[in-house]
């Protein structure tokens, strides 16, 4: 007899064994068997997916929404600033009074409208110069 281990595995001509053959790679339906590493990338990718297909669908469906609606819009008074940059990374704001700004009812900005969640929650408005 020889000094071989008895196993089920096959062996190659030094007398180790062979794990890496096509029938150790597959499951029993044929599927491949994956590594954790590349099982964790793949739901990490599907995950990523998911996010960014239901974020799509929020915007879209928020747009299908906010037009179906006739353009619902409101009006909020909004204090505006000047900020002109000066030397040395600094900012000087000039006030330029408040008004209404027209904003849209929607989760999304609309029509180039603000959504009017955001102007109640910043009722400041500093524009460049």
């Amino acid at each position: 007899m020889t000094d071989r281990p008895m196993t089920d595995m096959p062996m190659d001509e030094s007398g180790k064994t062979r794990s890496n053959t096509l029938a150790d790679r597959t499951l029993s339906d044929g599927s491949p068997r994956r590594t954790p590493a590349q099982m964790i990338l793949r739901w990490t990718a599907l995950s990523v997916l998911g996010i960014l297909a239901a974020g799509a669908l929020i915007f879209v469906g928020d747009t299908v929404v906010f037009f179906l609606r006739g353009k619902p819009s409101e009006q909020i008074v909004v204090t505006r600033y000047m900020a002109a940059p000066l030397k040395g990374d600094n900012t000087e704001f000039y006030y330029e009074g408040t008004g209404p700004e027209s904003c849209a009812k929607s989760l999304f900005a609309q029509n180039g409208w603000s959504p009017c969640w955001y102007l109640r929650r910043h009722p400041m408005y500093a524009e460049p110069a």
